[in-house]
């Protein structure tokens, strides 16, 4: 049996060695940039990913950089990042030191309200979180972020954030104290104290520029065509090179992205571009399932929505010479933007694409979550749901999600919570439902705020999402 598969591997090996050898130049040429083009797209993807938000804020937001693009109420599906929480006050500073040299970043002691984030470069690699769970503990502070090769001595009383990039952004959070339209409006007006401005102008900064995206479609969900490669394009034309990336230069010059020069693909290149996105998407989904094997807690599907060495890898900054976990980096922000400095201390996320029985979310049909009593939070908990197709929330949907802080949320006898999914809400269950399209599949993302150790040491577990009958 071994002889026989030895020697259809050789024959197998010998035919298509042969195939290659005998394929036109051009054709090698054009199977060279597709190769290409598709590692391009898993390396990028961060920085695109990136981009495109800050696209949207300079776009239909109609902001500028060094300015906070935030909401002025609680997200709606016109927020089409990637899984966003519509549950807190987003503010999303987007910097950049190109010009401005350091730029600071006042935050808030929490006092009135509580700030919850991460600044991080354009890569998203985290730089420092901030507020309670980070380097100033809730106590407010300024955050330096500098340059690259910034090598000016730092004022006293700054925190300083050293980043090999210009550009990078904040995801910040202003958590409620519940989901009432004044706690809603105390959140915006806490998360206002928010100061963003160079270091230059530190003795007299002017007043920061909030840009209220609340009324816009911020749609910044990752386009698989030629759209990918003009993003990743704007990124390599400012930022420098990082040392891990340097092999990159050639991978990019080869489909037509080189520093110092403009983006022109003629229309054959483009073709194969395009080609190469989709096949990149095929198989980045392909493997977007396997992120949620092993789960989290023994009796249900529920995992960490991030591979392990991704995790490790980007909360060190990528400093282990021996790993480089790309191709996990790269699948995160398919479908996701943000990652946390500490893991675990602010929040922490499960995510399930499938229901008890093993089958894909189906937005005809109709589901139910139970929430057990004394979810393991100190602020709150809350499940949405997202297109599957697209990580973005449900478009045209009143609402996303159901949270410990959402207004008339029914409890049952035992203090536990049944969250219903589907296209019409269950008879009586309506402040408990979250709405579906019956046309598409969808996926559900669980926060935990202020997470406690039940949830660590699972003592306290989430259950699998069941089917129900649709009323």
């Amino acid at each position: 049996m071994t002889r026989t598969i030895l020697a259809v591997l050789a024959f197998v090996w010998v035919s298509t060695t042969s195939q290659a050898q005998n394929l036109p130049a051009e054709d090698l040429a054009r199977r060279a940039i597709e190769r290409r083009a598709v590692e391009a797209v898993i390396w990028g993807m961060p920085a695109v990913n990136t981009e495109l938000m800050f696209q949207a804020m300079i776009g239909s937001a109609k902001g500028k950089p060094n300015q906070i693009v935030y909401w002025s109420r609680l997200p709606d599906w016109k927020n089409q990042t990637l899984t966003p929480n519509p549950d807190v006050i987003y503010l999303m500073p987007f910097f950049n030191t190109k010009d401005a040299g350091p730029m600071v970043l006042e935050i808030p002691p929490a006092d009135d309200g509580v700030i919850n984030g991460t600044v991080m470069d354009v890569w998203q690699v985290p730089l420092e979180d901030v507020g309670p769970a980070g380097a100033d503990k809730g106590k407010g502070g300024k955050y330096l972020i500098l340059p690259p090769d910034h090598s000016a001595a730092i004022p006293d009383g700054y925190i300083a954030l050293p980043s090999m990039n210009y550009q990078g952004y904040a995801l910040l959070r202003s958590i409620l104290k519940s989901g009432s339209d004044a706690d809603v409006a105390k959140a915006v007006d806490y998360a206002k104290r928010i100061n963003l401005y160079p270091l230059s102008q530190a003795a007299n900064p002017a007043a920061t520029t909030f840009v209220d995206a609340i009324d816009v479609v911020y749609d910044s969900t990752i386009p698989y065509d030629l759209r990918f490669f003009q993003s990743l394009d704007r990124v390599v034309q400012i930022e420098p090179w990082i040392a891990r990336d340097k092999l990159m230069i050639d991978f990019l010059k080869s489909i037509g992205i080189e520093k110092g020069k403009p983006f022109d693909p003629d229309a054959k290149t483009q073709d194969i571009l395009k080609s190469a996105a989709l096949e990149a998407r095929a198989l980045l989904e392909s493997r977007y399932e396997g992120i949620f094997t092993p789960s989290y807690f023994d009796i249900s599907r529920w995992a960490l929505p991030a591979l392990p060495d991704y995790l490790k890898a980007s909360q060190d900054g990528f400093t282990d010479p021996n790993a480089y976990p790309f191709d996990s980096r790269g699948l995160v922000f398919t479908f996701a933007f943000f990652t946390p400095k500490h893991l675990g201390e602010g929040q922490f996320y499960l995510m399930t694409v499938k229901d008890k029985d093993g089958q894909n979310f189906d937005g005809g049909q109709g589901y139910r979550l139970n929430v057990p009593a004394n979810a393991p939070v100190n602020q709150y908990w809350s499940a949405t749901a997202y297109d599957r197709a697209t990580h973005g929330l449900i478009r045209g949907m009143p609402r996303s999600g159901r949270g410990s802080q959402s207004q008339g949320l029914q409890k049952n006898s035992d203090g536990s919570v049944d969250v219903y999914f589907g296209p019409t809400a269950p008879a009586g269950k309506e402040t408990n439902w979250v709405p579906t399209n019956p046309s598409g599949q969808f996926e559900v993302l669980f926060r935990f705020y202020g997470p406690e150790k039940p949830l660590f040491d699972k003592t306290w577990k989430l259950p699998d999402i069941e089917r129900i009958a649709v009323q």
